[in-house]
């Protein structure tokens, strides 16, 4: 394909970068840091979070930004992947970069690369680390894609290093245990720098890179704690400051995002060189909503609850979950998956929960069918009349639900592919020109 201009479409640019590399992912930082330092690119004066981490990296990025910005910060945040518009990836001060901005932004790094090659994670983490470079920030926190030692976003020193949950996921890439995928992860700590673990057993492959690079590392359960008052709705944080002096803050919101999460980026906040105070703690806590993480949606007079669970770890979670929001309310599941993921420890877990499942085959050499995810609960004794399959989820969404004799709560998960459509569905975007 030719060289694109600057003054060409977001996507069309979208389409060439997906073209650049005959992989999706290329794990490794010699290329892209040959790249990055012909760029100009320079994070130097504002400090840096980097979030790593099987499950809870978005909420912990949004529970970050959602707190900082209520303490007066301009806050640069890069996530992955979007649901429906590219510009989600990159937030700054709080608003979707635009259109322009990432074109221009392309095109810097297509006449920097010269023939090396950059996957399309690569050539968008560039792109963040220019559009934050250009803005005024304050701080700036930044999602692994996968992994982490050998991730793009490791490319910069974290000022302060999470990593919210090690578990089994994309073991191909990360290695077949917990002890692996954790020493990948842990990659994103820095010699003398801080570090926190939101997994309360962390495998000793992360406490164990900590120690060597003599990491301050606070791990969840060890370090800092979380109790909950489930009567008033509230809950309590104790933990300490870098000097070791007890903190505490008590009868904090409760947040629509993981707990757990919001306990970890407490301590993170500890660590960094921003006074936030205890109301905007209050406030960002509160205000904190994560797109397809436990996001209701009410529509065509029904309840839907979207949640990108897709990994046995996630499927625990939001099988926890439904339990309290059920409240007597049959669970009807759509549910879409990768063939790559575990499947079935993903439909053993959220068994125990789901009333009916609507399972649908996703699009690409990467999506499972439904007649797989069939297999996989018959195989654990879900009853066949229980069961039905749709050839996509806006199928499974239009199309009349099961009886049933009590009231329905209707739950979408899987792949960001799944909650994706389902958002579109049931969310249309408006109509509007490109942002510029």
């Amino acid at each position: 394909m030719a060289h694109l201009s600057e003054s060409a479409s977001l996507q069309d640019w979208l389409s060439y970068i997906e073209s650049c590399h005959p992989q999706e992912i290329e794990l490794g930082l010699e290329r892209f840091a040959q790249v990055a330092e012909r760029l100009p690119i320079d994070l130097s004066r504002v400090p840096k979070i980097i979030v790593a981490g099987t499950n809870g990296k978005g909420s912990s990025t949004r529970l970050l930004e959602s707190i900082l910005s209520a303490a007066g910060y301009r806050v640069g945040c890069y996530t992955s992947p979007h649901f429906r518009r590219y510009n989600e990836r990159i937030r700054l001060a709080g608003e979707e970069v635009s259109d322009q901005a990432l074109t221009q932004a392309f095109a810097q790094i297509e006449d920097a690369r010269g023939d090396l090659s950059l996957t399309y994670f690569e050539f968008g983490t560039l792109a963040a680390f220019l559009c934050m470079s250009a803005a005024e920030l304050d701080v700036c926190v930044l999602e692994v894609g996968l992994g982490g030692r050998l991730d793009a976003v490791n490319w910069i020193d974290a000022d302060v290093a999470l990593i919210t949950t090690v578990a089994l996921d994309h073991t191909d890439w990360l290695g077949p245990d917990r002890e692996s995928i954790g020493r990948e992860k842990a990659g994103v700590m820095r010699a003398h720098t801080p570090a926190v673990c939101g997994d309360a057993e962390p495998p000793l492959s992360v406490l164990e890179q900590a120690r060597n690079l003599g990491c301050d590392l606070r791990v969840r359960e060890r370090d800092f704690y979380y109790t909950q008052d489930l009567a008033h709705k509230t809950w309590t944080w104790q933990g300490q400051n870098p000097c070791g002096e007890a903190l505490k803050f008590e009868d904090l919101p409760w947040p629509e995002l993981p707990m757990q999460n919001a306990a970890s980026v407490i301590q993170v906040l500890s660590f960094l060189p921003l006074q936030t105070s205890d109301e905007a703690l209050r406030h960002g806590l509160r205000d904190a909503r994560l797109t397809g993480r436990m996001q209701k949606i009410y529509a065509h007079g029904q309840e839907y609850l979207l949640d990108v669970a897709h990994n046995p770890e996630s499927a625990q979670y939001l099988a926890d979950a439904l339990k309290s929001q059920a409240q007597g309310r049959a669970i009807h599941l759509t549910l879409g998956m990768l063939a790559d993921k575990d499947i079935d420890e993903v439909l053993k877990a959220l068994m125990a929960v789901v009333d009916h499942w609507h399972l649908v085959s996703l699009p690409g050499a990467r999506g499972a069918s439904a007649q797989r995810l069939q297999q996989g609960l018959v195989r654990l004794g879900v009853a066949p009349e229980l069961i039905q399959l749709y050839a996509s989820v806006p199928q499974a969404l239009q199309l009349p639900q099961q009886p049933c004799a009590q009231p329905s709560l209707h739950v979408v998960a899987g792949s960001f592919l799944t909650v994706t459509a389902a958002l579109e569905w049931l969310d249309p975007l408006p109509e509007t020109d490109d942002v510029e």
